[in-house]
Formats: C-alpha cells, sequence, structure tokens
C-alpha cells in the first residue's frame, strides 16, 4: 500500500460530515473508479471546509491524529 505524504479523505458512504484531525488534506470523493479530481483543502485558522467538488463537509477535530478520521472509512489508503 502507497503512503500519501498529505492525508487523503474520502466519502463513500456519503456522510454529510467528516470529523478530520488534519487542517490540510486531500479530497478524492469517492474511491477510485468513483472518485473526482483529488482536491487540496487547507482550512487555515478555520475549523470547517467544504469541498468543492463532492460537497463533503470536512469538520476539523483536535482530538483525532493527522490521518485519522470520524468515521473511519472516510480514511483514504491507497
Amino acid at each position: 500500500m502507497a503512503e500519501h505524504g498529505m492525508p487523503h479523505f474520502q466519502n463513500d458512504a456519503g456522510d454529510p460530515v467528516i470529523r478530520v484531525g488534519a487542517r490540510e488534506f486531500m479530497c478524492v470523493g469517492a474511491t477510485p473508479p468513483f472518485d473526482h479530481p483529488h482536491i487540496y483543502i487547507d482550512m487555515g485558522g478555520d475549523t470547517e471546509a467544504v469541498c468543492s467538488y463532492c460537497s463533503t463537509l470536512y469538520r476539523y477535530d483536535a482530538t483525532l491524529g493527522p490521518r485519522e478520521a470520524v468515521p473511519a472509512s472516510a480514511v483514504y489508503a491507497a
């Protein structure tokens, strides 16, 4: 399994909100072959960001590690 330098998250389940432990990451949409262009998201000082392709709302959660998400199925590993 390849390791990404930056965390990647997906939303196969269509969850309205995904909590993540990183403020900078890539959204891939769903797992390939149903993915969208992998979008770089930088929350900056904000605690929420919306993917411009799939409209997934990502919410920063400081209790999670940088490669963790709730639900855990949102962590993408290629």
